[in-house]
């Protein structure tokens, strides 16, 4: 017979936070023409990533350096922080599964906006946490609502993004800074950044590796287009990153991958490319959003949310029929954000595509 799964595993559900695309197109039987829903960069890393990734390839035959030397400092030197400061993980999901290992066991209360990133729920609830959620306020996640759930719930971790996925919202450093001020005693803020580099000036505040009670966690993804590479890092004081150490997998940040995070960090040319288009990517898809009929939100990351003046079952068949055409998009999966899709920015080509096949997803809707 098989072994017995934990109690905590047999309660826990058989799925997983997203459907990528490649799995729809294995159901479907036919490739996406356009692929503009996982907020990837379609614009790709700099050149100069790609031949170092080249150049790390004749070398993966060495285990990796498990300390992360290089890049941490390279990162350090970036963030003007200390490498004590930094730790490098599997991207942001990764290293929110550690964070959240780090302090929640079961019973642990863990406060989130209702709607908000779905993987870091789901590693609170792989750690039997407890979560308790507000709803978005305006389309936004609210500080002062978390606050007040926090300290009514006695949370030990609450979980804001700034800017948001899935709306595109974000709050200026002054507020987020307001925030990190008022913190509940005994809670500890982790506060994803992911989408910071497109987001306008004065949106992220000062990094404070003086505070115990922040950790700020930041992406190649997204901006830099390595979303594939699966290489993130969270900064923060010196004792919370030194934890990390103790709970780690010390190999998970593959050679490969550290060679393409400093790359990446040494073109910074490359990077502000990718943000000019990013945001003319934006106002192009809000441009076609408006010409037919609908609602752009505002957006610092790089993607539009965009309001499709109903309810959640008529955006999912706006959603669908435009799956059904070959263009890859999401939505918000809570009401009320579910009345919405989320289209990333995508090259002018993908752009076109998506013009075309807006209004005919919008009358298949009904």
């Amino acid at each position: 017979m098989p072994l017995p799964f934990t109690p905590l595993i047999e309660t826990l559900p058989s799925s997983v936070p997203f459907v990528g695309p490649e799995a729809l197109e294995r159901r479907t039987g036919t490739m996406f023409r356009v692929r503009i829903g996982a907020n990837e960069s379609v614009f790709g890393p700099s050149p100069k990533v790609v031949t170092a990734m080249q150049q790390a390839a004749a070398e993966v035959w060495q285990y990796c350096d498990p300390e992360n030397h290089d890049l941490k400092a390279a990162l350090a030197k970036h963030l003007g922080v200390g490498p004590e400061n930094v730790m490098v993980g599997e991207g942001i999901d990764g290293l929110f599964g550690y964070a959240v290992r780090l302090f929640v066991e079961p019973g642990v209360t863990v406060a989130t906006s209702l709607g908000a990133y779905p993987t870091f729920n789901f590693h609170v609830q792989g750690f039997g946490g407890r979560l308790v959620t507000m709803p978005y306020v305006n389309d936004r996640e609210d500080p002062q609502s978390l606050l007040d759930l926090a300290t009514r719930e006695k949370a030990r971790l609450i979980y804001f993004a700034n800017p948001d996925n899935p709306m595109g919202s974000w709050w200026p450093a002054a507020s987020v800074g307001d925030f990190i001020a008022r913190l509940p005693e005994g809670a500890l803020l982790m506060l994803d950044e992911a989408y910071g580099e497109f987001s306008p000036e004065g949106t992220l505040p000062p990094l404070d590796v003086s505070n115990p009670n922040v950790l700020r966690f930041r992406t190649f993804s997204k901006a830099y287009g390595m979303a594939g590479m699966r290489l993130g890092y969270c900064v923060g004081h010196a004792s919370l990153i030194t934890a990390f150490d103790k709970i780690r997998n010390h190999f998970g940040v593959t050679r490969m991958g550290q060679a393409a995070g400093v790359a990446a960090l040494e073109d910074q040319t490359h990077l502000r490319n990718v943000v000019t288009k990013v945001a003319a990517a934006r106002d192009e898809i809000s441009g076609i959003a408006r010409g037919n009929g609908l609602v752009p939100l505002a957006s610092a990351a790089n993607f539009v949310t965009i309001d499709c003046g109903r309810d959640g079952a008529y955006a999912k068949r706006v959603l669908d029929a435009l799956v059904a055409a070959g263009v890859f998009v999401r939505m918000p999966g809570v009401a009320p954000l579910n009345r919405c899709i989320r289209v990333t920015a995508g090259t002018a080509a993908d752009l076109a595509i998506f013009a075309d096949e807006l209004p005919k997803a919008l009358k298949a809707a009904g």
